[in-house]
């Protein structure tokens, strides 16, 4: 009898630290279970649309001056080309005047220079003031072809602001160079070609 209980409290001796030990190996489960993993963080970039404007440059003053111009803006920066062809070989200036009308015969319809900062007329940079639509003078070769680029974060496309917006306004090639320093548009002769830059 005696070795019947000693087996049997044997027995529940085993069956307690048996329990004991699934109940912390649960725990350690259910632990482990409910650790959570942390994300990584997701990081959001940010690009900006580029807009696009492309037109046609169209004769003016009897000449036969015809190209396209293209404006895009990138990065808060707009780049401005020209591809001219039919000019005189020599030097020319090129502006962007004040209205895209290009109704009259002789360009005149497009008005002055775009100014909207009310600066006297001048080289592009110059300290001493230019025009926002002062772009400055290309060379076209001995075939009559002429090409220019810019890039300034002086101008935008479509943002509304006066100051910089060039939608609007008109692309004018002239007959001459300008001398950046004539008032109030650089004594450059006629103009020869023009485009309305609208949207």
């Amino acid at each position: 009898m005696k070795k019947i209980s000693l087996l049997l409290t044997l027995c529940i001796l085993v069956t307690v630290f048996a329990c004991k030990k699934d109940k912390k190996e649960n725990t350690e489960m259910e632990t482990t279970e409910t650790t959570e993993i942390e994300e990584p963080a997701v990081i959001e970039t940010k690009t900006e649309e580029v807009e696009k404007i492309k037109v046609a440059l169209s004769p003016k003053s009897g000449s036969n001056v015809t190209g396209n111009a293209v404006f895009r803006q990138e990065n808060g920066q707009v780049t401005f080309t020209a591809i001219m062809s039919g000019l005189e070989p020599g030097t020319h200036a090129i502006h962007l005047h004040e209205t895209a009308d290009c109704s009259a015969d002789d360009g005149t319809s497009a008005g002055g220079h775009w100014n909207p900062t009310g600066q006297p007329h001048g080289k592009w940079g110059d300290a001493a003031g230019y025009h926002k639509g002062d772009i400055g003078n290309f060379n076209a070769d001995e075939k009559g072809n002429g090409t220019i680029t810019i890039t300034t974060d002086q101008w935008c496309i479509g943002c509304g602001d006066p100051a910089k917006d060039v939608l609007g306004k008109a692309i004018i090639v002239h007959k001459g160079a300008d001398d950046f320093t004539s008032q109030p548009s650089g004594a450059a002769g006629a103009r020869v070609s023009c485009a309305g830059v609208i949207e």
